[in-house]
């Protein structure tokens, strides 16, 4: 998701939290299990929005009077219209309607707004009130594994209807996300809420529901083999914006000013993103950094972006746009600052592509779609050939993202290695290879990002639910049992040692510590409460643990090469 400047925070129970010192010896409150989940419990209720409650429709990241669009192409629901009234929110229509992603130009909407999405939703927390695409998808795992089925569906539907009326399932439902996605696991979602029989009230009802959602699935699939997202000719998917220069939801130019400063004082690792130009251009040259930088005039941001000399390059927006439609915002892997990531075909996306592509198999064979579901099987089958080609470097013994550019594959390790464990696209002794290499990887509270300490908040030594989340499954799944319930227990004793600390559950931790003590100096430094996506992990976390509890470990598969 984007991360933007924290607004202040309520905060809890800090006296009880803090550690203390005594006899000159520190110690740390005591991580309880019991009190995570009643946090847990609470926090749904507290996270759950509806477009009906004046609360849900304010933005913190946009200045000025909050607006709600609707689709072109239906009419503004009566309750609607009536909450607009209520809460002093002005209601209107998108100018036309979205037939795909990128058809609006948010730049020329009078006003940045809330997106209408018909059912409730659960949002990740503190300042990010709205419903996040890749976030929704943990989130929902722990609905299900909470039993909220009916909130869990209504999570789904939306999903659903942003494709229909929004072009595909977006960053989140602002009118500035209209230009960009995110890791696709919409069929995922489904299969979650299809895969428990209490989700539908009868089996037609489920077909019913299947017949309307198949098709948008495969619409929202589409974006990812337009032109934009192609990764040049190797047969994998990019990460990219429709966009262009500063994203619409940054405040200021701080953050962009930070990039500069950083580049300037490291000369030797800049890709080639400074571009000198002036503070105060002319007409003339206002008009050529439309093209090489961004637009001057229009932008207030852009305009901003400017320090000892030098501007940004278009390409470096382009690339901080795809980063932030890559969720891993902000990092290190990507070049600085993450400004070449629409250079990469990467294992992360090209994993859930590849889970995509067989998960419209299966829903297809559901629905008697045989043809479909040939069609789904082989272009799998084509991506996990590129995938094996491209991603996979037999001799580092990991899955690397790769640099279509340059042509060649990244130089460093990232925790999406595990991405194609949990897609399935890994044979057994490709998973028993990338097994191995968890030590690159593990600390004390579970896994890091990356080995590399950048001060990035997607970088080491810091460690994510979805991504902790995404390799114990894809552990598990391939029978290395004994590893995906140490990963488990490691960072979900850390999550309990975080609410222990300061009373609440964060977005992201600190794997070296095992604790929420985070301390990110480059980009984006707030570590936001809630929090949705690390509360659905943590109960899914738990299933494994508490089953492995009732029943012995199996031995682990013998690791052998290729």
């Amino acid at each position: 998701m984007t991360r933007h400047a924290l607004p202040p925070v309520r905060l809890r129970l800090i006296t009880a939290a803090l550690t203390c010192a005594v006899a000159g010896t520190v110690f740390a409150a005591t991580p309880d299990p019991a009190k995570t989940r009643a946090y847990i419990d609470k926090a749904w209720t507290t996270l759950t929005r509806s477009q009906d409650d004046c609360a849900a429709l304010t933005d913190t990241k946009v200045v000025g009077h909050p607006v709600l669009y609707v689709p072109a192409d239906m009419p503004v629901p009566a309750n609607v219209a009536q909450t607009g009234k209520r809460c002093g929110i002005d209601v209107r229509p998108l100018p036309r309607k979205v037939e795909q992603l990128g058809d609006i130009d948010a730049t020329q909407l009078p006003q940045q707004g809330l997106l209408y999405l018909p059912r409730p939703y659960v949002v990740p927390g503190g300042f990010f009130n709205e419903m996040y695409g890749w976030d929704s998808y943990f989130i929902l795992l722990g609905l299900v594994a909470d039993h909220k089925l009916d909130l869990a569906k209504d999570m789904v539907d939306n999903a659903l209807f942003e494709v229909a009326h929004y072009g595909g399932v977006l960053n989140a439902n602002r009118t500035y996300y209209l230009s960009r996605s995110q890791p696709p696991f919409l069929t995922a979602m489904m299969t979650a809420l299809l895969d428990d029989p209490a989700s539908f009230p009868s089996a037609d009802a489920r077909r019913e529901w299947l017949a309307r959602a198949y098709p948008l699935a495969v619409r929202n699939y589409e974006i990812w083999t337009r032109p934009e997202h192609r990764a040049g000719d190797t047969g994998l998917a990019r990460y990219y914006d429709l966009g262009s220069g500063p994203v619409l939801e940054a405040k200021d130019s701080e953050f962009y000013k930070g990039v500069m400063r950083w580049l300037i004082a490291h000369p030797k690792d800049d890709p080639g993103y400074l571009l000198k130009a002036p503070q105060h251009p002319d007409d003339a040259e206002a008009a050529r950094l439309k093209d090489t930088s961004c637009d001057v005039r229009a932008s207030k941001v852009c305009e901003g972006a400017w320090v000892d000399g030098y501007r940004l390059t278009a390409a470096y927006f382009h690339g901080d746009r795809a980063m932030r439609e890559s969720g891993f915002d902000t990092n290190s892997h990507f070049g600085p600052f993450g400004g070449s990531t629409h250079h990469y075909a990467d294992a992360s996306l090209n994993s859930l592509l590849y889970r995509y592509e067989r998960d419209l198999h299966d829903l297809a064979l559901q629905l008697g779609k045989a043809g479909d579901a040939e069609r789904w099987a082989k272009a799998a089958d084509a991506r996990k050939a590129a995938m094996d080609k491209y991603l996979w470097n037999a001799q580092d013994g990991m899955y690397r993202d790769y640099d279509f550019v340059a042509g060649k594959p990244s130089p460093y390790p990232y925790v999406t290695t595990y991405y194609p464990l949990w897609a399935g696209a890994a044979s057994p002794q490709q998973a028993a290879v990338v097994r191995g290499k968890l030590g690159v990887f593990e600390r004390k509270g579970g896994l890091s990002m990356d080995n590399r300490p950048m001060s990035v908040q997607w970088g080491d030594p810091f460690g994510w639910a979805p991504t902790n989340w995404l390799a114990v499954k894809g552990l598990d799944d391939y029978g290395f049992h004994d590893d995906a319930r140490r990963i488990a227990a490691k960072f979900a004793t850390t999550v309990d040692q975080g609410l222990a600390d300061d009373g609440t559950i964060r977005e992201k931790y600190n794997m070296a510590l095992g604790n929420a003590d985070v301390k990110v100096s480059a980009g984006y430094s707030e570590n936001v409460v809630g929090f949705g996506w690390t509360n659905g992990v943590y109960l899914k976390l738990h299933q494994i643990l508490d089953a492995s509890a009732t029943q012995p470990s199996p031995a682990a598969r013998k690791v052998t090469t290729p």
